[in-house]
């Protein structure tokens, strides 16, 4: 444990002169969680990978910033194009019965047919904007927003 200039434990660590010549810095590896058993007690030193702290300590680190790749809801994905396309062709048939082009013979069905094609589309056409929108990269959007089936 090595302490800094105010006796606050920084962490396991070591010392290296900076590259600019402004002092010294404290290199820290990943911490890794003691475990009961000795099975990571073969890791190697080489995989051990070094990030930087940062000159003052506010409590965050860089690594908590650091962008992952979220996976793609590959089965939500495809749930929302299913909603977008029953959806799609009830408001398609609602249209229809509601001008006419199809015949009726119970009315009072136009109405109910086009409710739903509007409930079922709404939630489909919107995770499918998001999904598109993630996989173009445009910022404020990102796979994390559309809901995914835990498997």
């Amino acid at each position: 444990v090595v302490s800094d200039a105010a006796g606050a434990r920084t962490g396991s660590g070591k010392w290296r002169q900076r590259e600019d010549g402004g002092g010294v810095e404290l290199l820290t590896s990943r911490v890794m969680m003691p475990s009961r058993n000795n099975a990571t007690a073969g890791v190697s030193s080489s995989k051990v990978k070094y990030s930087k702290l940062a000159d003052s300590d506010d409590g965050y680190i860089d690594l908590q910033f650091k962008k992952h790749i979220p996976k793609v809801p590959y089965k939500a994905i495809a749930l929302a194009t299913v909603l977008f396309l029953i959806g799609t062709l009830l408001i398609t048939i609602g249209a229809l019965l509601l001008t006419g082009y199809i015949d009726s013979s119970y009315s009072d069905t136009t109405w109910p047919v086009l409710i739903i094609g509007i409930l079922v589309f709404l939630p489909g056409f919107y995770h499918l904007r998001i999904a598109y929108y993630a996989s173009r990269g445009y910022r404020g959007y990102s796979y994390d927003d559309i809901p995914d089936f835990d498997d």
